[in-house]
């Protein structure tokens, strides 16, 4: 994939592309997609992170958001409300994809809690983007 570099700008793009892609959901009242998309966001910033830390080793295939932060040392340095972004994101992207979870899932993201979420994970992508070296 090249230099540790073009790795972080090529995490650091996808996550930002899929905050957008959440906000587009947004308007179409997707809610379900609009949490996994967040979760995405902040899932590939912290790869980007990762990507730093361990000298452009390739991230883990994982999609736990807890672990990401965890293994970068992000999660010390974070406030409790980024934690608690953290902890809400958590079941909203592989569980998601499940029939009965999905059901189970929707009734509780509704068109304010979307835009909290939108909203939060804006503001942890910003501070987990000024970790990065670039």
């Amino acid at each position: 994939m090249g230099s540790i570099n073009s790795k972080i700008q090529y995490w650091t793009e996808i996550a930002e592309y899929d905050l957008t892609t959440a906000e587009a959901m947004l308007e179409t009242k997707r809610y379900l997609y609009v949490g996994f998309m967040c979760h995405q966001a902040i899932e590939k910033i912290l790869k980007a992170v990762y990507v730093t830390k361990f000298h452009g080793e390739m991230p883990p295939y994982t999609h736990r958001l807890m672990k990401l932060s965890l293994v970068t040392d992000l999660y010390d340095k974070m406030t409790q409300d980024q934690r608690d972004l953290i902890d809400s994101l958590g079941p909203l992207d592989i569980e998601a994809r499940y029939p009965t979870i999905k059901r189970d899932l929707s009734p509780s993201l509704d068109h304010d809690r979307c835009i909290h979420f939108i909203t939060q994970t804006k503001g942890l992508l910003h501070w987990i983007k000024q970790q990065l070296p670039i």
